[in-house]
């Protein structure tokens, strides 16, 4: 005997629509976790790159700043494009977020280079003798992780200073708008 069963479909998923925290626009707290982890995790991970010492004792404290950093990136463009459908359209608020969606990338590969580093290490612990050769290359990839990320996030900062900022104020500091 065969029997029909009834398909039901499943319940909707819900999406996390982090748009306000304590009723203020999520994006520009939450980009400041980006603005202020992804060049700690750059300027950590070169030291840890290419000096040694500092591999040996901070590595793991550098990938662990870069996992937040990591995990930020992500966080700061999805409150980034719920924020972009209440702004004014702009080319600089397109630009802004074009340059965003290029940063994860870019720190994704930073991330990936530390956990090597961090991994070559224990390998080197345990007597791994090509572990010295991971190491090399992964602190290469680092050093790429980290000026690629360091300069995107600032490239970023300034194109989104220059979305929010476009209009409201002059170089001499003068406000302009209607209400002078």
């Amino acid at each position: 005997m065969i029997r029909k069963s009834s398909h039901v479909p499943p319940p909707p998923r819900k999406t996390i629509m982090l748009s306000t925290i304590f009723g203020l626009p999520a994006h520009p707290l939450i980009v400041h976790a980006v603005v202020v982890l992804v060049p700690l995790s750059a300027l950590s991970g070169l030291v840890v790159a290419v000096w040694p010492a500092a591999r040996a004792r901070y590595a793991p404290l550098a990938l662990a700043v870069a996992t937040v950093a990591l995990i930020s990136v992500p966080l700061a463009t999805h409150t980034g494009d719920l924020l972009e459908r209440h702004v004014q359209p702009s080319a600089f608020v397109e630009r802004h977020t074009s340059m965003a969606d290029g940063l994860l990338p870019f720190m994704a590969l930073l991330w990936l280079a530390l956990a090597v580093l961090v991994a070559a290490r224990v390998a080197a612990s345990r007597g791994v003798s090509w572990s010295k050769y991971l190491a090399a290359g992964a602190a290469v990839v680092a050093v790429v992780g980290a000026v690629a990320s360091g300069v995107q996030v600032a490239r970023i900062g300034d194109s989104g200073a220059r979305a929010a900022w476009h209009g409201v104020a002059t170089s001499s500091g003068n406000a302009s708008g209607p209400h002078h």
